[in-house]
Parts: structure tokens; sequence; C-alpha cells
């Protein structure tokens, strides 16, 4: 479905004051029409080019969040980072950890990578199930990595590697 450019903006103003208590705050330049428009031409050229896919989660033609695959690798790695954001009144509702599933099948199955990997902070549980809960395992910790709001925060490293191993090697091979 095609999303457009206004109901993009219109999920991210709704949410601007729950997504800024988790992650780092867009620019205030980011919040414009023009803006949104640019960044979703932007996002098809990376996805045209390989180096990121970028998802909305909809349902019944409502934008409940958003998910990507950023940081492509190719060369030696087929490695992805995960991220995510879901509007407030979705949250602990399951749809994270949908989205994060079918993302996954589509990172494994379609761009062939081998490993995505997704950083959270220490101090979000719901974060951290949502990851575990898909088969991700964390394998590390990197503290006081992390400024927002006025504090440090340590970031819990996670992985996860494709259950595909053939059609990852078959995927090299071709290269």
């Amino acid at each position: 479905m095609p999303v457009d450019a206004e109901a993009l903006l219109a999920f991210e103003l709704q949410n601007r004051d729950f997504f800024e208590q988790h992650i780092q705050a867009r620019a205030q330049t980011f919040y414009t029409l023009q803006s949104v428009r640019d960044a979703m031409t932007e996002s098809l050229q990376w996805r045209a080019s390989g180096q990121a896919f970028q998802y909305l989660i909809v349902r019944d033609r409502e934008i409940l969040g958003r998910i990507n695959l950023t940081q492509v690798q190719r060369r030696y790695f087929n490695s992805a980072m995960l991220g995510y954001r879901i509007g407030e009144g979705y949250a602990g509702q399951g749809v994270a950890s949908t989205a994060v599933a079918l993302v996954l099948e589509h990172a494994f199955a379609e761009h062939h990578l081998y490993r995505v990997e997704a950083h959270v902070r220490a101090s979000h549980p719901a974060s951290m199930r949502v990851l575990e809960k898909n088969g991700f395992a964390c394998f590390g910790r990197s503290a006081r990595s992390m400024w927002l709001q006025g504090e440090w925060h340590d970031i819990l490293h996670y992985e996860i590697r494709t259950p595909h191993a053939d059609g990852w090697q078959a995927a090299l091979d071709g290269e």
C-alpha cells in the first residue's frame, strides 16, 4: 500500500514525545511535509541500491510503526542493523514482535543477509523482550555509551544469524 507523506508526518508528530523518551530526537527540520517526502525518496533510493530496507507497519490503513534494516554491509559480512519504533497507542500489544519476525523473514530469505544486529538501552526491557522473543541473543554491553535526556545509558548489543545457511552460502557464491 503506498503511504502518503501526510499520513507519515501525522504519525511522527503524534508520537514524537513518546519516541523521544526512548531514542534520540529527530531534528526539528524533519517535521515538515517536504522533509518527510524527501526522506521517503531517500528510502527508496537506499532500497534500490541495497543499502537499507525501510518498512511501515500498517493495519487497516493506519500506520502503527516503522521498522528498518540499515547499515547493510554486503562484502564479507552480509549484515544489517535492525531498528523499529511503534506508536504509543500500540506499544505492548505484540506489534513490534510481529513486525520484527516479518522483517527477519525478509532479511534472511529475500535480502540474503547472514546476520542482523540490534542495539537496545539496558533500561528498556520491553525492547529486550521483543528481540529475545524473535531469537536474538545478547552478545555485549557498552557502558555509558548513549547520552539521552541528560544522562548516560548502557547499550546492549543483540544478534541473530540466518537459519538459512545454505541460501546464504549460495548468495556468497553468486557474488
